[in-house]
């Protein structure tokens, strides 16, 4: 995901001269193209993330498309203040990509993963989350947020995740792609997941469940329109994120449910519990042990249905 940013941020700026990157000292062997052939629009910040949402929201202020580059955690746990009140209050065209969302970084421990940041920056005003499923939608969800105003919070994995959509889907903020169609339930996902729902639905399908499957790669706004045809249309929801469950796109999805006075049949939200565990190893690993393979969600929904 995080080279196909680049090369579309590349792309884009090759015929915007508006558009910047700043990093905070990493992204190193991703972002070199881009200060190669953009040197003056540049700026490594240092291990400065505070400092660097400021620049950045100067930067906007003063016309420029800025975009900020680091690892998930660092720049919304360490510089929540400077999101808050420099880029959201003053409504600025920062866009902040995080890099390893989730557990991607999972063998540098609990200090390296981004397990809250959807439920955080949900709450920030004028903030736009999105958060692509595969590389294919990084390319377009890279081109859509440089053409939105405002503050933009862009999740990517960290690397290799595998490439879903066969063909460029239509994308837009606020509007979930149809991955495959089904009546039977509805399986939502957000960031990587989606392959992991993707498997889910096939798994199901042996077992002679329909699933439908949306790439919900925007959590906020969120599609609301996409998840009451669910509600209304198939036998239930669940909600697949590699977060926790409080705050992230359950909780959105719940709150859409909720404000339109439905009630769905069964809602299930796989996420990440509400608990600090000393766990360290690959992602993978981690992801087996908060239930989120293929093989553990479809086994609770075969035995839920």
């Amino acid at each position: 995901m995080r080279t196909a940013f680049i090369e579309a941020l590349c792309n884009l700026a090759k015929h915007d001269r508006k558009i910047w990157l700043l990093t905070g000292d990493l992204g190193y062997s991703v972002v070199e193209q881009f200060a190669r052939q953009f040197p003056d629009c540049f700026l490594n910040v240092g291990v400065a993330e505070q400092n660097m949402m400021g620049i950045a929201t100067g930067l906007a202020m003063s016309g420029k498309i800025v975009f900020t580059y680091s690892i998930a955690n660092f720049p919304v746990m360490r510089c929540l203040e400077q999101i808050r009140n420099d880029v959201c209050y003053h409504n600025a065209n920062v866009k902040i990509v995080t890099v390893g969302g989730g557990m991607a970084y999972g063998s540098a421990g609990y200090s390296h993963h981004a397990v809250e940041d959807l439920a955080i920056m949900r709450a920030m005003p004028n903030m736009v989350l999105v958060a692509p499923g595969d590389p294919v939608e990084t390319r377009s969800a890279t081109r859509a947020i440089v053409g939105r105003q405002g503050p933009c919070y862009l999740r990517l994995g960290k690397s290799g995740e595998p490439v879903v959509h066969k063909t460029t889907p239509q994308f837009a903020i606020g509007n979930a792609i149809t991955v495959r169609e089904g009546t039977d339930l509805t399986l939502m996902s957000t960031g990587d997941m989606l392959k992991v729902a993707v498997d889910v639905a096939d798994l199901l399908a042996a077992e002679g469940i329909g699933a439908r499957v949306l790439s919900m790669h925007t959590v906020k706004p969120i599609d609301a329109e996409a998840t009451v045809r669910a509600a209304q249309e198939t036998g239930g929801i669940a909600t697949i994120e590699e977060h926790q469950l409080v705050g992230g796109l359950g909780s959105a999805v719940a709150d859409v449910l909720q404000d339109s006075n439905l009630k769905v049949a069964r809602f299930w939200r796989f996420g990440i519990a509400n608990t600090l565990s000393g766990t360290v190893g690959s992602q993978n690993h981690l992801r087996q042990q908060a239930g989120l393979t293929p093989q553990e969600i479809t086994r609770k929904l075969v035995l839920s249905l």
